[in-house]
């Protein structure tokens, strides 16, 4: 999932903790719960609720034990406090949160006019060559070409690229009937900003950035922004996963819907995906909320690097649009798990 930007990466962890690339200088330290500003006034037990989604995935034996025991925790926040440790990992990088939506675009089951930009499955020959063809091959050959791989039709080229950004949607037919997508697969090539493309050629300034205005560029100049289009080589395709009720969010990495403004994606590289994480976001709208890591995504990468689920539409939209802020953020571990991670004088 793309996430969102291809949110699939890794759902195996070692005993004391998901394994961390060598090359990166890696700093641990426990803190407590009272380090953690506004701690007391969150809503424990929504996160607690959300914990409890997916927790039943994390078959390590402390994962599964206090997994049981939530089901039966009557006070949320004792069963944090309790149970689990705050972790602190760092990795030299600036920590930073964005934000991530479920977009809703109009389509059609078949191609007409007015929709005429296809949703594709995934080929079976791009499962097999890595990297397959590149975004600029698939949509200007015939390579996709009746063989029935499309799963519907929309009639916006821009907002299809920002579905495969955020990997997963809704597409609204125009008799009312909605579909939800989630993300297939993709060509195995690296993803590729096109909003720093823009800086690099000197269109924007990278404060200036965001979806919407990459949206807006796009459509008023549609040779070059096709173009631009294609800087980014990365392609995703989909699958149709309307099993998923329309009252529930649509599915992470870890194949479980996730909730608004309590799932983050992160990099499972540093902190295993189910685990409870605190963030403490600054910017315009502080947030400080126990959330869950319930996805990833390929442009999450870091220790302190954090997408946060906003919702489904536009509104959502919006509002994910414009989060980009400092911060921090702590992963609470069970407890054994926490104290392995410090070097052995520490523990």
């Amino acid at each position: 999932m793309i996430r969102r930007l291809g949110a699939a990466i890794l759902l195996s962890f070692m005993s004391t903790g998901p394994a961390v690339p060598t090359e990166i200088e890696t700093h641990y330290s426990i803190l407590g719960f009272e380090d953690l500003e506004g701690w007391a006034d969150d809503d424990h037990a929504a996160a607690l609720s959300v914990f409890k989604n997916t927790c039943a995935d994390l078959d390590e034996p402390d994962w599964s034990s206090l997994c049981a025991v939530a089901f039966d925790a009557s006070d949320a926040r004792q069963f944090f406090e309790l149970f689990f440790r705050p972790l602190l990992i760092t990795d030299g990088q600036d920590p930073l949160f964005t934000g991530y939506f479920e977009p809703e675009l109009d389509g059609s089951p078949v191609r007409t006019d007015r929709f005429r930009h296809p949703v594709y499955r995934i080929p079976p020959e791009a499962l097999e060559a890595r990297p397959w063809l590149t975004r600029r091959e698939i949509l200007t050959s015939d390579v996709m070409q009746g063989r029935g791989l499309e799963i519907a039709w929309v009639d916006d080229p821009v907002e299809l690229f920002f579905l495969q950004v955020q990997g997963s949607g809704r597409i609204r037919y125009p008799d009312g009937r909605v579909i939800r997508v989630g993300y297939g697969g993709a060509n195995g090539h690296n993803y590729r900003s096109i909003g720093q493309e823009l800086v690099r050629r000197g269109v924007y300034q990278a404060h200036q950035v965001s979806a919407q205005v990459i949206r807006n560029w796009v459509r008023r100049n549609p040779v070059e922004g096709q173009e631009l289009l294609f800087h980014n080589k990365s392609y995703v395709f989909f699958r149709e996963v309307s099993q998923v009720p329309s009252n529930q969010g649509p599915l992470g990495a870890m194949n479980r819907s996730i909730t608004p403004m309590r799932t983050i994606a992160v990099d499972p590289a540093f902190i295993p995906l189910g685990a409870p994480v605190w963030i403490e976001k600054a910017g315009k709208d502080p947030l400080n909320r126990l959330m869950i890591a319930q996805d990833t995504g390929s442009a999450i990468k870091g220790a302190q690097r954090a997408d946060i689920f906003v919702g489904t539409g536009d509104e959502a939209g919006g509002i994910a649009g414009r989060i980009k802020d400092p911060g921090r953020m702590v992963v609470l571990m069970p407890i054994q798990r926490a104290y392995a991670y410090l070097p052995e004088d520490l523990q």
